[in-house]
């Protein structure tokens, strides 16, 4: 929903606009991170969606532009820090693919803040709140990704 207020609404009714983001974490640090905000009880806003991969260099370009197109307002990328890729170097083919990535969007006329690529490792629980933290509130700023209708 939009930060404008609908119709049948006053002001004091008006709903946030609260932004979707669509996670690809790997399976063995950031996945991990994710877990371990989690199980520690680290608070953060429930509107990342988490899509487990066994590596971040698996994902496929095609993934994120699919996750825009089924309205997602961001898309994170999450891998191991570099040099300690658990498939060698998937973590520096995912780096390269953002690259890419951020200029294409941004030809297709999507913000490059709306994507992003995290190194988070396992033990890094809170790290990956914040990125989580962040990523929301700079989406916030930047509202819905699509305009809706009616």
């Amino acid at each position: 929903m939009s930060t404008h207020a609908k119709k049948d609404q006053g002001p004091e009714e008006e709903a946030l606009y609260e932004p979707r983001i669509v996670a690809f974490c790997c399976n063995w640090c950031s996945y991990a991170g994710a877990d371990l905000a989690g199980t520690t009880r680290i608070q953060y806003p429930p509107n990342v969606r988490i899509v487990r991969v066994m590596c971040s260099g698996r994902v496929d370009p095609a993934f994120v532009l699919k996750a825009f197109e089924l309205g997602a307002d961001g898309v994170l990328v999450a891998g191991c820090h570099p040099a300690d890729c658990h498939y060698i170097n998937g973590n520096e083919k995912a780096a390269m693919r953002g690259d890419f990535l951020s200029s294409f969007l941004e030809d297709a006329g999507i913000e490059s803040q709306r994507f992003r690529i995290e190194w988070i490792a396992g033990s890094e629980g809170q790290k990956f709140a914040k990125v989580v933290k962040d990523m929301v509130s700079e989406l916030q700023r930047l509202g819905p990704i699509y305009a809706e209708e009616g």
